[in-house]
């Protein structure tokens, strides 16, 4: 199976003339970030996915520190994306469909700070984007807690967190679709 770094070289060979100009970056916060990248890498335009921390005040953070609540990050997938293939409004409406944006530091049986649902933008685009979809969905009648902030440091999680699903052939717990756009 190809790692996602091989999914990312193909990717950049594959398509001659494509650069790292060529190509986005957001972070995805939304619960387990197990099954958030599980959902992200099986869209046609993702590059790569990363699983990580986001959006806290310590250096370094370890897995352990952030579930004891220590360091104020959340759990968070970096997604890099074509955006020639896709765009950054289809992923952001995916990311709104696969996690419930309506709960307060919460997917599922987890809880805490670093479950909370939140999208760090590195374009101003991107933020336009977000804040202009939580609109519709509160029109729809969710509320949403989402949070659209810029993106700080991110910090890679330990090897065993990525791409956890797909190593350990199982299938998200806490993430699942429905339907809102």
């Amino acid at each position: 199976m190809n790692t996602q770094k091989d999914k990312y070289k193909t990717f950049l060979l594959e398509n001659e003339g494509v650069s790292d100009k060529d190509i986005e970056t957001v972070f995805f916060a939304g619960g387990c970030f197990w099954g958030v990248e599980y959902f992200m890498q099986r869209i046609d335009g993702v590059v790569s996915t990363e699983v990580g921390y986001i959006g806290g005040k310590v250096e370094n953070p370890t897995y352990e520190a952030v579930c004891r609540h220590e360091t104020g990050h959340a759990e968070a997938v970096k997604v890099v994306f074509n955006p020639q293939i896709v765009n950054f409004e289809t992923l952001a409406k995916i990311f709104f469909e696969i996690h419930d944006p309506t709960h307060l530091d919460r997917q599922g049986p987890d809880m805490g700070e670093q479950y909370r649902s939140e999208i760090f933008y590195t374009t101003l685009e991107q933020q336009k984007i977000a804040v202009k979809l939580i609109r519709v969905l509160q029109k729809r009648g969710y509320n949403v807690v989402t949070k659209v902030t810029p993106a700080s440091a991110f910090w890679k999680a330990e090897d065993y967190h990525q791409q956890y699903y797909d190593h350990q052939g199982a299938l998200p717990y806490c993430h699942g679709y429905v339907k809102r756009f």
